[in-house]
């Protein structure tokens, strides 16, 4: 049994302990993707710390089909906000690697993630901020984020919440229900997360929460990518010397 309303007073408060040892009287920042979690985000912090202190970064990369998405959540709560394209700052990078080194779908897909994670650091230093991390527990339990990119930030409200459940407290905090319930697209070669994970949240999300799932096949692919990706979620390997 979820109690959203419990889970999400229960997360306002840790933002707030966070920001009390962390960063006192500092900004929240968050990327405005215009999906669920940023803005699910988004008003988390809003409530834990008033929209005085959040500012919200929009980063299309060239044009963005559903940018209007993203102004309507900065627009709902209020927020500052700021709007950086990234393409040039993509291209340049991509340009500036040897011709004759051939580059992989992975590196041009994770490009933009990473650079837009260098934005919001730079926006984040620029206005005494701490970065907030979007990324929630059905995609990190699989992989389905970007090391340094999207799965980077300095506190994540959301990293131990499944995709159902991070809806129903968007639900209870009163966005509005195009954002909450958009169809979650990666951002990086235009498909729906679902497409490219072959199964749905919603058996994801069961599985990680009862460990039931119908089809063998897809818990193998579950089980397969979740060993897989598991250092994305762990602290970087580190030598230790004995001295």
């Amino acid at each position: 049994m979820f109690d959203e309303k419990k889970v999400k007073d229960a997360c306002v408060k840790w933002i707030r302990d966070f920001f009390e040892k962390n960063g006192k009287g500092c900004n929240a920042v968050v990327g405005i993707s215009g999906g669920k979690d940023s803005s699910v985000v988004a008003a988390l912090c809003v409530e834990a710390l008033g929209k005085d202190r959040v500012i919200g970064v929009l980063m299309p990369c060239g044009h963005q089909h559903d940018i209007d998405c993203a102004q309507l959540l900065v627009k709902h709560l209020g927020i500052r906000n700021y709007t950086v394209n990234i393409e040039a700052a993509v291209n340049g990078l991509i340009g500036a690697l040897p011709a004759d080194m051939e580059k992989s779908s992975q590196t041009t897909q994770n490009l933009p993630a990473r650079i837009r994670m260098a934005t919001l650091y730079a926006v984040s230093q620029s206005n005494n901020g701490r970065v907030a991390n979007t990324c929630n527990l059905s995609e990190d339990w699989v992989g389905y984020a970007t090391r340094y990119g999207d799965g980077a930030g300095d506190f994540s409200p959301l990293s131990h919440l499944t995709v159902d459940e991070v809806k129903k407290i968007g639900t209870v905090l009163g966005l509005p229900e195009s954002l909450v319930h958009k169809t979650p697209i990666d951002g990086l070669c235009g498909k729906t997360d679902e497409d490219n994970l072959g199964f749905t949240y919603a058996v994801l999300d069961r599985y990680i929460r009862t460990g039931e799932i119908d089809d063998p096949a897809t818990k193998e692919r579950i089980d397969r990518m979740h060993a897989l990706n598991l250092f994305k979620l762990r602290p970087m390997p580190a030598f230790e010397p004995e001295l």
